[in-house]
């Protein structure tokens, strides 16, 4: 606006400066260092395209320590965020998985169960747990067992029941899920 004033109503700089409320130097200054802003931002592209990994910090760090540049890190975080390299985003991960097998189809009662737990909530909030166990080969529900919570013993007691009614099974089949993480299960000696 003071140049504008300055170019197109020939008022001097003086007044022009102080109608506005800037300073003189203001009026005055020009930028001196866009040559070398051009430079920053060649090395940051060049570093973030050798090293996906990177980061400001990593590419700053290394402009200072290694290649020696004394710019600062408000000036070069500038050029990073207007070259848009902070809005990079992580590829995700896939982890290779091989096909898993089918599962045996088992021939005989007992020969396979599967056991595994289900939950739903109540209308006030409570969670309520099912535990089940299934015999595979004719889809019978062995023992279904409901509670608010399930612990480790219930479980227990749940299939030692069933086994005495039952017999044993050859194998029990069950999902990697939580639950059956810390099971210290007298019952693992058995099968």
């Amino acid at each position: 606006m003071a140049v504008n004033a300055v170019v197109q109503h020939s008022v001097s700089i003086r007044l022009a400066c102080r109608s506005l409320g800037i300073s003189e130097s203001c009026y005055h200054y020009c930028a001196r260092l866009s040559g070398e802003n051009a430079l920053v931002a060649d090395w940051l592209l060049r570093l973030t395209y050798a090293n996906k990994q990177w980061g400001f910090g990593l590419c700053f760090l290394y402009l200072r320590n290694v290649k020696g540049f004394r710019w600062n890190h408000k000036r070069v975080y500038r050029i990073y965020r207007e070259l848009e390299l902070n809005l990079r985003i992580k590829p995700k991960r896939r982890i290779k998985r091989d096909k898993p097998e089918a599962l045996s189809v088992p021939v005989a009662i007992n020969q396979v169960w599967s056991m595994d737990f289900m939950s739903d909530s109540l209308i006030d909030g409570r969670t309520l747990r099912t535990f089940n166990v299934i015999d595979d080969y004719n889809r019978e529900g062995l023992a279904i067992d409901v509670d608010l919570s399930m612990p480790s013993l219930r479980v227990i007691r749940s299939l030692e029941q069933v086994i005495e009614w039952r017999g044993k099974p050859a194998a029990i089949r069950c999902d990697n899920g939580p639950e059956y993480l810390l099971s210290t299960s007298p019952l693992m000696g058995q099968f």
